[in-house]
């Protein structure tokens, strides 16, 4: 015991690990106090010259980000991609990554909804469409008023296009109501080549079986309980739910009506699609129709 005494004499003792840890810490906080500029020596003026100048935002800038603030008030529904598409026409050139930071900067952003969980199913994949009016896909929509009482609104859209073709809001849609309301749509559009739907009794009565035979209509019908089958409807319902009978409290059915067909027009005219090259519908419908359409007669071929 005393030679083991005597070799401790006059020499440190070591630190638990825990101890050490915690002072070697301590040593790395204070030397990260104050920056070097090589070993030891500490550069004063990095400290007074460090936030002397804080960045100046430019005009463009401030000008931009109001911008996006303004868009995503009226917008809710819209994230930093589709504000960045309607950003373009007033701000040409600017960076989505750009965009991206300043509607983060403002707290922005769209909170996302719960999805239900579904049981999984087998896919069906559909034909893809090549030109407009070749499908038109149906289906109902249900919402209520203040009051509690239930409206139904009939959606008609485009397979190819994506175009909105109409949305009819009532209290009660009948099927003889869904055919005036395609031979009005059939006015300014034509007839469509064929028109897919569920089998719901709207679209399996004899009113509607009768004018789909009698205009030469192709009436597709998906398996019953199998919605993926009608998924281009699908997806455009809950488009039409979310940011737009999410966002409103209709009070009348008058109401309703014309907040919904101001959407319709928004959608088909301003909102971009991610699908058609980041234009609207009605624009992406009319460079089709432009390209198929045939050239004009020369003065060589008028007899």
């Amino acid at each position: 015991m005393g030679l083991a005494d005597g070799a401790n004499d006059g020499q440190a003792q070591p630190l638990p690990p825990a101890s050490r840890d915690r002072a070697g810490s301590t040593r790395k906080k204070r030397s990260n106090t104050l920056p070097r500029c090589s070993g030891s020596i500490v550069c004063p003026w990095f400290v007074t010259d460090g936030y002397r100048n804080p960045p100046v935002v430019d005009e463009v800038t401030q000008q931009l980000s109001a911008k996006i603030v303004e868009i995503a008030q009226v917008r809710r529904r819209f994230g930093y991609r589709r504000i960045h598409d309607l950003l373009r026409p007033d701000f040409p050139g600017v960076n989505h990554k750009r965009v991206y930071r300043l509607y983060s900067q403002a707290q922005l952003a769209v909170r996302k909804r719960k999805k239900i969980r579904r049981a999984a199913s087998e896919c069906v994949p559909l034909t893809v469409p090549t030109r407009v009016n070749e499908v038109w896909s149906m289906d109902f929509v249900s919402d209520s008023l203040a009051n509690g009482r239930r409206i139904k609104c009939l959606t008609v859209a485009d397979d190819f296009s994506h175009e909105c073709v109409d949305i009819a809001v009532d209290f009660g849609i009948s099927g003889q109501y869904v055919t005036r309301l395609l031979d009005r749509a059939a006015m300014f559009r034509g007839y469509p080549a064929a028109v897919r739907t569920d089998n719901g009794p709207e679209f399996t009565c004899r009113a509607f079986i009768a004018w789909a035979q009698s205009h030469g209509v192709q009436h597709i019908l998906i398996q019953p309980g199998r919605p993926m089958q009608n998924s281009y409807i699908e997806s455009f319902n809950g488009k039409f739910r979310d940011e737009c009978l999410n966002e409103h409290w209709f009070e009348t059915l008058a109401q309703a009506r014309t907040a919904i067909a101001a959407w319709r027009q928004d959608y088909n005219e301003v909102r971009p699609h991610s699908s058609l090259g980041r234009i609207p519908p009605a624009e992406f419908a009319q460079r089709h129709r432009n390209k198929n359409q045939p050239p004009p007669a020369t003065g060589n071929e008028i007899k």
